[in-house]
């Protein structure tokens, strides 16, 4: 998920910025920074320091979920989900603040949390939003052909989907968890690995086995997976094979 929402972004940001208006050179000069940071600490050092000089920047929102992204890079979901409500709170209809803060809910909310409610009803509630904003998205670059446009909605409106889906695990509503991932996987524009995984862990989860194990090989006959997915994938083909066969 972390790719393709940082993939998101910062094609909203190319072309966003032709949308947006800077009001001075100083800063377009702080603006510049952000963009061109060579690292997630430099990044979010840019980021709060075009926050903090221009208030009214019309930025804010993109700037913002850029210093989430890159928080989300270092696995700092604390300062990720700080970064990501700071952008809805700017726009509460940008994309990629909404599928940011609703996946890292989703990730980081556990079965026993003393606020694992209020944590899925509002991730629930944000990743919904993101697929209404997603299809709802004018293309923000000109130089996208419209099929690659098409592609990147669908890739969005996925990662929501693959969000719907890791909440109802939390719930562990299996059947709900499959029909999201299923969703995520089949509407994808370029359809992730890591959502295929859920899917067959949602399969055996549901005693669904010989679909789990289909899934998990079809991870591992995708090219170019990376091998820590590959030994998921591995580890989740044996683990229902295992239920399978009753052992």
């Amino acid at each position: 998920m972390k790719m393709k929402a940082m993939l998101v972004g910062m094609l909203a940001i190319a072309g966003l910025a032709t949308a947006q208006k800077v009001k001075s050179p100083k800063e377009l000069e702080a603006l510049q920074a952000v963009f061109k940071a060579p690292n997630p600490d430099a990044k979010i050092a840019a980021v709060d320091n075009l926050i903090a000089k221009f208030k009214d920047t019309e930025f804010k929102a993109i700037a913002l979920g850029m210093a989430a992204e890159a928080a989300q890079a270092k696995n700092d979901s604390a300062n990720a989900l700080i970064y990501g409500n700071r952008a809805l709170e700017a726009d509460p209809n940008n994309v990629q603040a909404l599928l940011l803060v609703s996946g890292q809910l989703a990730q980081t909310t556990k079965e026993f949390d003393l606020d694992k409610d209020e944590k899925v009803k509002r991730a629930t509630k944000l990743a919904n939003d993101a697929i209404v904003a997603a299809n709802a998205a004018v293309k923000p670059n000109p130089q996208l052909t419209d099929d690659q446009w098409t592609s990147i909605k669908k890739d969005m409106v996925s990662q929501a989907h693959e969000t719907l889906g890791m909440l109802a695990t939390v719930d562990k509503k299996n059947d709900v968890a499959i029909t999201e991932f299923k969703t995520a996987v089949d509407g994808a524009g370029t359809p992730e690995p890591a959502a295929m995984l859920r899917l067959a862990a949602a399969y055996t989860n549901a005693k669904r086995f010989d679909e789990g194990i289909a899934m998990a090989d079809k991870v591992l006959a995708l090219p170019n997976t990376p091998d820590g997915l590959k030994k998921f994938a591995q580890d989740e083909k044996a683990r229902a094979l295992k239920l399978k066969s009753g052992k």
